[in-house]
Formats: structure tokens, sequence, C-alpha cells
């Protein structure tokens, strides 16, 4: 049934969003390029394929920065475009529905609502729904009878690690570790080791494409500038290399993850203990990590069945489920 409402997970890197007009879940990159500080070039995935190409005069701006709005007025005229395309132009009056992490204060949970409320994207309502609530939603419908869970969202610049149960938060903390650290360890270890200064992009590409390289025995082809002579080259880097670079990252996330299972009351350890831990989010595939963790904690660890759109996935069931609506909360006080 067609919902005249949009679920929103602003990530540093991507943003997913539910239409409930037609029951989809549109990704887009969450950046903008601005020509002479005024003009918009391009956004979205557009952006994207500018990024590290530029003249001086462009700037490619990232309006989200560790979890939270760092330049609102960017991030509306990415959210009043991403609207339009995603509705096809034809946007209508709606009901919204936005993610925000647990741990971050009430004044930047605030800036989520004024974000909405500002961009003329005709909001109806404006609804704010905690991070780890909507990863909870994705991963058990029947999350008000779900009982010890421990999920951990691993995103471009943050790592969110929570403890639910019976539809509350119990723990939550939010770490400063994600998919862009990762990028930064496989950078510097490829210039220490072999001279060579490699871009952001390629750094993720590598990073992702690990998993492939790994199954086929195969070392990675990176292309880049030679530090000493400045010339553009190409390299072949050892997969086992890349890994190692990203362990010390690694070892920050599952030291948290290690604080909160310590920190949580012995009978919803023990529910833990049997679902095991759940991983979500865009970064949470790469590497070895989910390995690491069960080796350190003697937990299993299961993947969510939605990935990095799980965030998405619970708003539109909460969108489409009036009785898990109550998971989310007005902020539409600060309207007046």
């Amino acid at each position: 049934m067609a919902v005249s409402a949009i679920g929103l997970d602003l990530g540093t890197y991507n943003i997913k969003l539910y239409n409930g007009i037609d029951d989809t879940i549109h990704t887009h990159k969450n950046m903008i390029a601005i020509q002479n500080k005024h003009h918009v070039l391009a956004y979205g995935d557009e952006a994207f394929k500018m990024y590290e190409k530029t003249p001086e005069s462009i700037e490619i701006s990232f309006p989200v920065t560790n979890g939270v709005i760092a330049d609102i007025h960017h991030m509306q005229l990415l959210l009043h475009n991403f609207v339009i395309d995603s509705t096809g132009g034809n946007f209508r009056s709606a009901d919204y529905y936005i993610s925000v992490p647990t741990d971050i204060t009430e004044v930047e949970k605030r800036a989520f609502f004024d974000l909405v409320n500002d961009s003329n994207v005709k909001p109806r309502n404006i609804y704010i729904v905690e991070k780890a609530i909507a990863d909870g939603v994705g991963l058990a419908p029947d999350i008000k009878n779900f009982q010890g869970a421990l999920i951990v969202n691993i995103g471009y610049e943050t790592t969110e690690i929570s403890v639910l149960s019976m539809g509350g938060i119990v723990l939550s903390k939010l770490i400063k570790i994600g998919g862009k650290k990762f990028d930064e360890s496989i950078k510097n270890i490829i210039r220490k080791e072999y001279n060579l200064y490699i871009g952001n992009k390629t750094a993720e590409r590598v990073k992702i494409s690990l998993p492939e390289l790994e199954a086929d025995e195969e070392d990675a082809v990176l292309y880049g500038r030679d530090i000493v002579t400045g010339l553009p080259v190409e390299r072949t880097i050892p997969t086992n290399m890349i890994e190692k670079a990203m362990h010390e990252n690694f070892d920050t996330i599952i030291d948290n993850v290690r604080a909160i299972l310590e920190r949580t009351p012995p009978e919803l350890g023990a529910d833990i203990y049997k679902r095991g831990i759940y991983l979500t989010g865009g970064s949470a595939v790469i590497g070895d990590l989910h390995e690491l963790i069960a080796q350190s904690t003697g937990l299993k660890v299961n993947f969510a069945p939605h990935g990095q759109e799980s965030v998405a996935y619970g708003l539109s069931q909460m969108i489409k489920n009036e009785e898990l609506r109550g998971f989310a909360y007005s902020m539409q006080e600060f309207k007046e």
C-alpha cells in the first residue's frame, strides 16, 4: 500500500532514501560540487565522479561529518534534489522519518529536524528515529519482543555499537572509526612501503575488491604517483599487506565492542551469546573484521540481511506498519 512518507538515513558518504509512494530505497552519494563558491555544478553520484579530479574553482563538499550535519545549507540543497529525483519531480506533502545516532547531543538532533523543515520538501510531520532502533526493526519486525541484541553499525566515518532489548536502547556508543579510516590506513602503508601516493577513491576500490582478489589469489594492481620521481606509475601490492593495514582500526572497533559487552547486564549477555553479534552498515563486510570480532569475543557474528540499507529498510517497515511508528518521536515543537 502506497504511503505518503519518506525515510532518510543520512550517512557521511551515502544517503539512503525510502519513498513510501513506490516502496523503493534509493541510494545516492552524499556530496555536492560547488563551482566558484556559489553555483551547484553537480550532486550525488555525478559529484562523486568529479571527486579528486577538480580544479581549485570547484569544491566537493561532504555536508555530513561524523554522523552529524556539518553544512546544513549544502545538505538542504542535496535533500531537495534527491527528493525530486526519487519522486520523478512529482513529490507531494509527506511525513518524514529521519534516523539519527543515539550518542549525539540534542542540538545535533535538532539540526536534522531543521534540515527537513527548511529544505522546501513539503514536510507534513517530521519524526526522529534512533538509528539503532531502525537497525533493530530491520533485523526483527517484532522488535518489542526482541531481547538482548548487539548491533554494530559500521559506516564511513563512524561506528555505532548498541545493545537493544524489548524495543529500547540499553547501551550505545558512537566512535569515530569507519571506512574512511580504513582507506587512510591503506594509503599510509602503500606510501610507506612502496613510495606510492594513491587517492582516496583508489584506496576505497582496493578495499572493496579484497574478497574477490583473495578468492582468486591475485595481488592488487594500483596506479598512483611515485613520491620520489613525481611520475604516475603502476604497482602490484600483496593483498595481505592491505588487509593488515586496516587491523589497527579493526582493533579499536573490537575493543569498543568488548567494552560494551562488559557493561551489558548478565541476563541480556546470555541472549546476545545465543544470537551473536549483528554487523550492519556499508563498511561491515570489509576484510576479515567479522572473523576478528568472532575470535576476540567468542561470539557468532551475523551480517544484517539488508546490508548497508539496513537502517533505511527499518524505516520503511516503521512507515508501513502503524504498530512500529511508536518508535519514532515528533520534534514538531521546534517549529514553535
